[in-house]
């Protein structure tokens, strides 16, 4: 056994045997712990530190499968920020493989008590590379939000055994409904190895989303049961179809949670490195994610652990990008966020990843969390103020005209900050954290209840209605008003400039019967219910796709010049006047794009119109020429004038 040379972390098999290495500045000592087949540890190594605080050991004659641990001696004083207990068995953070997901128990909590009955075990694994091409995902597209064992679970054409797995996504019929629907990236909702909050268990609930990590790089055995391999063919697959795979990650926080958690893996490494304090006070963790605890993503040793975790995707799985939770929390430091943090420019400056995308949710609760519009470019960014805007508009509210129109035309209001040449908005109505789409037209108030805190949790305005009745009902009339209010919804979204984002199963009209917080629903009620899935609102995603694909102007990123490329007409097929503009009830607008149809390969004008009101609403359509109605499968018949029913959106195009 010997020292090797320096490095951060993990275990990388040699040739003699197994090298590990794992980063503490202020343990006295750290131990490597080692598991034989029956589960039973068969040695307790010390491991030697360096002058870079990286403790090392290469234990020779081990092999790929072996399955390790380590223990942190030291200082216990949580008060002043240090939780060494070498009770706690813990995890690697550089862990690429799990022989069990995490089990939540108060004695992981408990100073003294020994966790190794009860903690999962890192497999040493030999990593295999492959040479990713460039990411299939181009800004401009379609991304559909997945979380894996919801979206498969119910799925009638999924074996059993595959159901809720990762390897579910590459199923012929999932491949068939994506390509239908024509996605362009199926964003992936955490499948790193998470544990549940500890307030779930007593209630008989546990983590559906996978928002509490625990592991950074290991994926998860109850979702990837076949580790990266099944990742790997994963990906492979969806982009033999043309899909790309976009991960959505957890740095922001792990799920040790507040000082009554866990020790598991940071915390009881080096709690006061690699979780940020309030200053002058070791003992009292900034919670700027509402979880708990804050990872000290400006440290150093945290920035790589960060960058290898990010590497390891791409390299072992061909990765096309990530969307990170919370992210302002990868650029902030003891000042605040910074737009140019070292975190954030490492990301984005990294030989592996400079070329993947790159997608930030821009709020956290800390002070000056909202940072919509101030990531570095070319960082994609979630626009809530289109989700809410939209909403908005289609509800019923004053003075949204204006706001509809910013939207639509990629929020360069928020995205010319910096001197932004064009949008980076992510532009959605609807994500997992919330409604669904279909329950903003079905509901105008949370109902909580199943989550076991009194209805406490989630928003409470989620600028929602019921058109007439709330949650479920048997009245045709208010089923047709919510279906026709869902189609304008989604094409409205489709009609927007800059990438899209759709939540699984909105497009068929997905319930969760008012629940606006389901991460603690692993059951029916975030399960897709593919049997239940409206076919009448899936065509009309297809066809909003379709359109979006055909004619550029959607796709493309750049801001309107206001040279003839964008106008905004009334009814009368005039531009908008200043006092419809600010009529605070105005109900109709127009907008006419001059934009290349792939189809004939030609400029063209197409028009898009809104009517939200409650009555048909005839627009004049500009010049001279004809214009056909664009809906289904083939063009209405040619017209100089359009009618549009009521609460709803329709498509001309010149010619």
């Amino acid at each position: 056994m010997a020292a090797n040379k320096p490095r951060q972390g993990g275990a990388i098999i040699v040739e003699t045997g197994v090298d590990f290495a794992v980063w503490s500045h202020n343990s006295g000592q750290i131990e490597l712990c080692l598991f034989g087949d029956d589960d039973k540890e068969i040695a307790r190594l010390p491991m030697e530190r360096g002058d870079d605080h990286v403790h090392r050991l290469v234990v020779d004659g081990l092999k790929e499968g072996a399955r390790y641990g380590y223990r942190a001696h030291g200082v216990y004083a949580p008060d002043s920020g240090l939780w060494f207990d070498p009770s706690k068995l813990l995890i690697d953070p550089y862990a690429k493989e799990l022989d069990r997901p995490f089990r939540y128990d108060p004695l992981l909590g408990t100073f003294g008590a020994e966790t190794q009955h009860l903690v999962p075990r890192a497999i040493v694994t030999r990593d295999i590379h492959v040479a990713p091409d460039k990411p299939l995902f181009k800004p401009g597209g379609f991304i559909y939000e997945v979380a894996v064992r919801s979206f498969t679970m119910l799925h009638p054409d999924i074996p059993a055994a595959q159901r809720g797995t990762v390897k579910a996504l590459a199923h012929p019929s999932v491949i068939a409904h994506l390509k239908r629907i024509g996605v362009d990236a199926v964003e992936l909702m955490p499948i790193t190895a998470w544990i549940d909050e500890r307030h779930l268990p007593p209630l008989g609930l546990r983590n559906s989303w996978g928002y509490n990590p625990i592991a950074f790089m290991a994926l998860d055995p109850r979702l990837v049961p076949g580790g990266m391999a099944e990742l790997r063919d994963t990906v492979a697959k969806l982009h033999a179809e043309g899909i790309a795979l976009i991960l959505d990650l957890v740095f922001n926080h792990t799920g040790e949670s507040d000082r009554f958690g866990t020790t598991l893996s940071l915390r009881g490494l080096d709690n006061l490195s690699l979780y940020r304090h309030l200053p002058g006070r070791p003992g009292e963790l900034v919670n700027d994610t509402g979880t708990g605890n804050t990872v000290a993503c400006d440290h150093p040793y945290v920035r790589q652990l960060i960058i290898d975790s990010l590497r390891h995707f791409v390299l072992g799985a061909a990765i096309d990008g990530f969307r990170f939770d919370l992210a302002p929390v990868l650029g902030r430091t003891a000042t605040g966020f910074e737009t140019h943090a070292e975190t954030l420019k490492a990301m984005l400056t990294d030989e592996v990843l400079k070329d993947r995308v790159m997608i930030a949710e821009p709020w956290d609760i800390g002070p000056g969390g909202y940072q919509l519009g101030n990531f570095p470019a070319p960082f994609l960014e979630w626009n809530d103020r289109v989700r809410d805007d939209v909403r908005c508009y289609w509800r019923g509210d004053d003075h949204k005209t204006g706001t509809l129109a910013t939207a639509l035309a990629g929020s360069s209001d928020i995205f010319s900050r910096n001197n932004g040449t064009g949008t980076r908005s992510v532009n959605f109505l609807a994500a997992h954290d919330g409604f669904t789409l279909r329950d903003v037209v079905s509901y105008s108030g949370k109902h909580n209840e199943a989550n076991g805190e009194q209805n406490r949790d989630g928003h409470n305005e989620n600028h929602s209605w019921n058109n007439g009745a709330e949650g479920e009902t048997r009245f045709p009339g208010i089923i047709r008003k919510r279906r026709d209010d869902l189609k304008a919804l989604l094409s409205t979204l489709f009609a927007s400039r800059g990438s899209i984002m759709l939540t699984a199963g909105d497009e068929g009209g997905r319930t969760q019967h008012g629940n606006n917080n389901a991460y603690c629903q692993d059951n029916e009620i975030t399960w897709v219910d593919w049997a239940a899935l409206d076919d009448e609102l899936i065509a009309h995603t297809a066809f909003c796709s379709g359109l979006r694909k055909r004619f550029s102007v959607f796709t493309e990123m750049g801001f309107f010049g206001g040279d003839g490329d964008i106008q905004w007409i009334s009814p009368s097929g005039e531009p908008m006047s200043t006092q419809e503009w600010e009529t605070p009830k105005f109900s109709t607008l127009g907008m006419v794009l001059s934009t290349r149809d792939g189809q004939s390969g030609e400029m063209t004008r197409l028009a898009v119109l809104f009517n939200r009101s409650g009555g048909e609403e005839i627009f004049a359509l500009p010049g001279s020429a004809t214009w056909q109605l664009l809906a289904g499968d083939a063009p209405g018949k040619s017209a100089i004038s359009a009618i549009v029913p009521r609460r709803s959106v329709a498509f001309y195009l010149e010619g």
